[in-house]
């Protein structure tokens, strides 16, 4: 089920369960995954793009693999928080997704998550060829672990 809201998606999870966070370009899918205790998001591996069918069924063998209890897809608001063409594209990817598995779906704001990775990357000088490399699921642990920050906010009141 697709969940709107965050606070819905957080109860909807099962508990001890870990996430996998997407950061959904046209080109590839950055993959995160957290830990049971939803403390930390690691940056797991960037999916090439190729029809749907293809891409779904690598996410579905790392939910499978990894006993993933939710999907948290990065959605790229424009800066005004208004949503565009990529937002209408996650939402559609979001809807596809619910029709294979049972998991929640929800949404998390990644304005500037990319940004943010990047100067991480910077930071540890990464050289560009290797930034290419794993920009993507740097972005999506960026967008993932926003979101478990959040949820430890949420269960702490």
């Amino acid at each position: 089920m697709i969940y709107d809201e965050f606070s819905e998606f957080y109860a909807a999870l099962p508990p001890m369960s870990a996430l996998v966070g997407l950061d959904l370009g046209e080109k590839t899918i950055g993959v995160a995954v957290s830990d049971r205790i939803g403390t930390v998001a690691t940056p797991l591996e960037t999916i090439r793009r190729k029809k749907f069918g293809i891409d779904s069924a690598r996410l579905l063998e790392i939910i499978k693999e990894r006993d993933l209890g939710g999907i948290l897809l990065g959605l790229p608001r424009n800066m005004d928080g208004t949503e565009g063409p990529r937002c209408q594209s996650t939402r559609a990817f979001a809807r596809n997704l619910a029709r294979i598995t049972e998991l929640p779906i929800g949404f998390w704001d990644e304005r500037l998550s990319t940004v943010a990775a990047e100067k991480a990357l910077l930071e540890a000088d990464t050289s560009r060829r290797r930034r290419a490399e794993v920009i993507d699921h740097v972005a999506a642990s960026y967008i993932l672990q926003g979101a478990l920050d959040r949820m430890r906010h949420l269960s702490s009141q």
